[in-house]
């Protein structure tokens, strides 16, 4: 529940509260459940969803406060994803603390908050009241571990009015094709599975991802290989972990892509917000 990360694409984690079910496969081996089961803060599964502390709910209001001097140095805003331990659509959470959730969103407008859901058929009545084209500091998203979970899962997210509507790919379980669709996300996440019975993934997955998002005009990420049995470089040059570690220290398993990292952000659109309550 850690308020800084080593999340790539991110700078801050959030969780509103803890607590998630099993939706899909993607699920299989979810990182949060095995926090839960070892720190034992909530019971997984069907199970009521327990909120964060209130003074753990001030972090994002230091954040915002102290957004100057991080832009100074960084050249940009920061980011919060929320929720890793958590799904802000979750229909078992309480209404009330979404609520709660949306009103520190407006309250901190100079964070943008990254909301990513398996549960994208959910977003559009759960939004606040004052949602409209979408707030300027708020990116929904909706992970797609495969092309059977993308054909149904983005329609729905692309359906909702955002500054950025984006896809993760990961865990990748198969291969994923964006350019079937009328639209496309701007931006696209892709790793591998990590930790204990990673399932594989193939190189080829995420190379062909990639080409795509050039040619769509989408900002890829490659977060990492998940494992070093996935990872090309070591395939093809015969290294072994230790040594791989060396040449490719990105991520779990490396974050290579024919020897460059790929890890772009999209743009959001310019929008105002409006200041009336959810």
């Amino acid at each position: 529940m850690a308020e800084s990360t080593k999340i790539e694409w991110t700078d801050h984690t959030f969780n509103p509260w803890t607590g998630c079910t099993k939706v899909t496969p993607g699920c299989d081996h979810c990182y949060a459940e095995s926090w839960a089961k070892r720190s034992g803060h909530v019971k997984w599964g069907n199970h009521d969803r327990k909120r964060t502390t209130v003074d753990y709910w001030k972090a994002p209001t230091i954040w915002n406060r102290n957004a100057e001097r991080f832009e100074a140095v960084h050249g940009r805003r920061q980011r919060v994803f929320c929720a890793s331990l958590a799904d802000v659509f979750d229909n078992q959470a309480e209404p009330q603390w979404r609520i709660d959730l949306f009103q520190l969103i407006r309250d901190t407008p100079r964070l943008d908050w990254l909301l990513l859901t398996k549960r994208p058929s959910n977003i559009a009545k759960m939004l606040p009241a004052d949602w409209q084209d979408g707030y300027p500091n708020v990116w929904l998203g909706t992970t797609a571990e495969d092309q059977s979970r993308y054909d149904t899962r983005w329609p729905q997210l692309a359906a909702v009015p955002s500054v950025v509507r984006f896809i993760s790919y990961e865990p990748a379980l198969g291969p994923l094709s964006i350019s079937e669709h009328t639209s496309a996300p701007d931006w696209l996440i892709i790793g591998g599975e990590s930790g204990a019975g990673a399932r594989p993934m193939s190189a080829r997955w995420a190379t062909d991802a990639i080409r795509e998002c050039r040619t769509l005009g989408v900002a890829p990420f490659f977060k990492q290989w998940g494992h070093y049995r996935n990872n090309p470089t070591a395939i093809d040059r015969a290294l072994d972990d230790h040594a791989l570690r060396l040449v490719d220290p990105h991520g779990k398993g490396g974050g290579l892509v024919d020897g460059e990292l790929v890890r772009e952000f999209p743009q959001p659109l310019q929008r105002t917000i409006s200041r009336s309550a959810a």
